[in-house]
This record gives C-alpha cells, sequence and structure tokens, in this order.
C-alpha cells in the first residue's frame, strides 16, 4: 500500500529567525522547521539553548543549525547570512525577533539604555533586513517583524521600548512598498501578555512577580488568559507561507483582542 506524502507549507524554503534560543523565537524555529523548512537558528549569547532547539528540529526530521550574532552589530549580522549561506544556499523567510526591553520612569531613563534598545530593536532590524534581502531569490520572500501590542497601547515605565515597537510595526508598512519590485512582503506581529523566561532576565524580578504581572493583566484581556509562544509561532507560520500570499503591510495582533480596548 503506497503511502501519501503530505506537501509541507514551507519545504525548500529557508528561514533566518533571530533571537531564536528561547521563548518566542524558539518556538517560531520549531514551528517553521515542522512545516518543511529550514531554519537558521541564531542566538547572542545562548549557545546550548540555541544548540538545544536545533536538537530538537533534527530529532524530528526537520534541518536546522544555530549561529552566533549580536544583531546589533552589522559584522556579526554579516557573517549571520554568510554562515546561513553556507549552509543552506538562500534566504527565503526572515523573522526578525530579537529585542530587548528596559522599563524605567521618564527621569530615570539613561543614554545607555535608550541606545541599547533602539541599537537592538531598530537599527538592529534595519541591518538584518538589508542583510537578508540580498539573499531573497527573484521569487521573492516573506520578511516578519515581532513588534508589540505596546507600539500602540500605553504601558508604564515603558516609554523608549514602546517607541522602539512603534517603529517596528512603521518598517513593516514602508518596507513592504520599497520592496515591491522584490516581491518581498513584509508584515509585523503584534503579541500581548505572552509569559516568556525574559519576563524574568529582563526585567530582573522573580518567577512569582511574573505569575502577579500576568493575573493582574488577564482583566485587561478580552480572551480572559495570556498567550502563549505557539500561538505566536502559528501566526508567524501563516505570514511565511503562501497562505498569505496576498497580505502585505499588514500589523497582526496576536493579543486576546488587548488592542481593541
Amino acid at each position: 500500500m503506497n503511502t501519501i506524502q503530505q506537501t509541507k507549507k514551507l519545504d525548500g524554503k529557508v528561514a533566518v529567525v533571530t533571537g531564536a534560543s528561547k521563548g518566542i523565537g524558539a518556538a517560531i524555529a520549531k514551528q517553521l522547521a515542522a512545516e518543511g523548512a529550514s531554519v537558521v537558528v541564531n542566538y547572542a549569547s545562548s549557545k546550548a539553548a540555541a544548540e538545544k532547539v536545533v536538537s530538537e528540529i533534527t530529532a524530528q526530521g526537520g534541518r536546522a543549525v544555530a549561529v552566533q550574532a549580536d544583531v546589533a552589530k552589522k559584522a556579526d549580522i554579516e557573517r549571520l547570512f554568510a554562515e546561513a549561506h553556507q549552509a543552506f544556499g538562500k534566504t527565503d523567510i526572515l523573522v526578525n525577533n530579537a529585542g530587548v526591553y528596559e522599563f524605567a520612569p521618564i527621569e530615570q531613563f539613561s543614554e545607555e539604555q535608550f541606545h541599547r534598545q533602539f541599537n537592538l530593536n531598530v537599527l538592529g532590524l534595519l541591518l538584518t533586513t538589508q542583510a537578508a534581502v540580498k539573499q531573497f531569490d527573484s521569487a521573492g520572500g516573506s520578511v516578519i517583524n515581532i513588534s508589540s501590542v505596546v507600539g500602540i497601547n500605553p504601558l508604564p515605565n515603558a516609554s523608549v521600548y514602546s517607541a522602539t515597537k512603534a517603529a517596528v510595526r512603521s518598517f513593516a508598512r514602508t518596507w513592504c512598498v520599497d520592496l515591491k519590485d522584490r516581491k518581498i512582503r513584509v508584515n509585523a506581529i503584534s503579541p500581548g501578555v505572552v509569559p516568556t523566561p525574559g519576563y524574568n532576565t529582563s526585567l530582573e524580578i522573580t518567577q512569582e512577580q511574573v505569575d502577579q504581572f500576568v493575573q493582574s493583566s488577564i482583566s485587561g484581556i478580552p480572551l480572559g488568559r495570556p498567550g502563549t509562544t505557539d500561538e505566536i509561532a502559528k501566526a508567524v507560520l501563516f505570514l511565511a507561507s503562501d497562505d498569505s500570499s496576498y497580505v502585505n503591510g499588514i500589523e497582526l495582533f496576536v493579543d486576546g483582542g488587548l488592542a481593541q480596548i
């Protein structure tokens, strides 16, 4: 009896996912790989975590490599895409997920904190996209920027982070025009409350404080619960695949309705 092999949505595609060693980025890398993409798992410092993501992908029959690069540094970005090209020969999908956040009152925010967030969240995203599109072929492809609901919804002490994410969503709207002749679609995804390890490390708070924050946020979410990393990853898959072939320049809120209130 012959078995009919089902074609996966991203068969033959190559995806680069920045900040993919944990949290949302790791979920995205695994979701894209499960649908047939060869995945470059970028990380800045968490080598063991990135290699674990690669191992999980290859254990399921997928293809992936881990590549270290600080995407706030142009030289690192150039090396990232050189290694991506060496491993898989091209790029079809770029997911700009890497980012950092620090919260502080306006009067306490330093120049160093400002530049750290803008250098990674905004400049890094620009430089990464510049490098990626050089590897897209004539068939085009998809760029997905991970923004945040705080780009339009105020969050106390998050003015700088919110400003970076407003820039990210703006990039999607303008780059879809700038790259139209290359057949490259550009969209943004804005997650809402999605608990990840970054809540603990970036905010330097305990798991108990994370749980308290999530619990306090639930009342403001129409669906009455936080999101999961897998739910964000599925939205990325939609924008990366031909399922969204006529979707371009949008911001997709994956937030349980939070942006609507």
